[in-house]
């Protein structure tokens, strides 16, 4: 996004910017090329008295900025809407999480921090290591190689974006090992994360909470319980 110079330094706009690249000024409030992840929170708002807030033609590789950050613009190849596959919680549809197996969802850049495509190299490297089995439909996994965890095409790693979303499962068993790497990860990532893990019950119990509990990881348990209603009989 950028501000021309119709621009009355109002700062009506200064709070809408979830990663503060909006910068104010006595005489014109500019947009940090740099911090700016293209979300288009800013002009979407409508709150500039002049219209001095406008998209310019974006060109490669920070297209991908706008298609991480802003829930309007160009989807992926994949024509997945949004920075992840379809919510974990379709799995009953999906059956993309069998039983033995537990599901991760690692997003990288919320709330109001962002992320750069080099933190999530930073991420799937680590994971790399624990051999997991990324998303194939996952947005990220189009930037990444699966067998190595880094990306195919190095002028990205700059890039930021409001957040994005690693995808992947393993056996039930190498939960603590994955989330070991993830903590790994964190040390040298220069984002935040949230880690999610999906896990089919069993006796009406989630089998991975008593292995992460042996493992010394505490578990917040705000999941949600499926009814299967969107299961498909033959």
């Amino acid at each position: 996004m950028k501000i021309n110079q119709k621009c009355v330094s109002c700062k009506n706009c200064v709070p809408y910017c979830p990663v503060g690249a909006i910068m104010p000024s006595d005489k014109a409030v500019q947009i940090d090329q740099d911090l700016c992840v293209e979300c288009g929170v800013c002009y979407r708002a409508q709150v500039c008295p002049v219209n001095a807030i406008y998209q310019p033609e974006l060109s490669w590789p920070r297209t991908l900025r706008a298609q991480f950050s802003n829930p309007v613009a160009y989807r992926h190849p994949t024509a997945i809407g949004g920075r992840g596959t379809d919510e974990m919680k379709t799995n009953d549809v999906t059956n993309r999480f069998k039983h033995g197996e537990a599901g991760f969802c690692i997003e990288l850049g919320r709330p109001g921090v962002g992320a750069t495509f080099g933190d999530l190299e930073k991420i799937t490297m680590q994971l790399v290591g624990t051999g997991v089995e990324f998303e194939p439909e996952n947005p990220t996994t189009l930037l990444i190689d699966t067998k190595t965890g880094r990306l195919k095409d190095e002028t990205v790693r700059s890039e930021r974006v409001l957040s994005c979303i690693v995808e992947c499962k393993t056996d039930e068993k190498r939960v603590a090992e994955v989330l070991k790497a993830l903590k790994g990860a964190s040390k040298t990532a220069n984002t935040v994360f949230s880690v999610g893990i999906i896990n089919r019950c069993k006796d009406g119990e989630i089998p991975v909470r008593s292995l992460l509990a042996r493992s010394g990881f505490q578990t917040y348990p705000n999941g949600k319980t499926n009814l299967g209603l969107g299961k498909v009989e033959n």
